[in-house]
């Protein structure tokens, strides 16, 4: 069973996201912001109806409903990183952003942004 993802506290996720705005951003940074929205993301919509996906760092489950056990999930978000931590820090609206989104509940946009640093 895969580990549950653990948010970072306000001041790292701060600090990181300060690297980030200055451009070229190191793999470390992107990995470390990403999997702290996707903490983020778990913990205000629990559930195992829809699988969100930002490769290579993180893929999750969230959102009540029918839980998804085998194969391809009947709902199904996948974006970059870079994408995925605007979106996060409500740098970028769901209807701006270049998402691969499917099925039922796939619309993340009534739970963004996670964190506004």
């Amino acid at each position: 069973m895969a580990r549950r993802p653990s948010p970072l506290s306000h001041e790292e996720f701060v600090a990181i996201c300060r690297r980030l705005d200055e451009g070229d951003p190191a793999r470390a940074d992107l990995k470390a912001a990403t999997m702290h929205l996707v903490a983020l993301l778990v913990a205000r919509a629990p559930g195992a109806s829809v699988e969100v996906r930002i490769p290579p760092f993180a893929a999750v489950q969230c959102i009540a409903g029918a839980r998804h056990t085998r194969g391809t999930p009947p709902a199904v978000v996948e974006m970059d990183a870079p994408t995925w931590i605007a979106l996060g820090r409500g740098r970028l609206q769901w209807t701006d952003a270049k998402v691969r989104a499917s099925g039922e509940r796939s619309d993340l946009s009534p739970l963004l942004p996670l964190d506004e640093a």
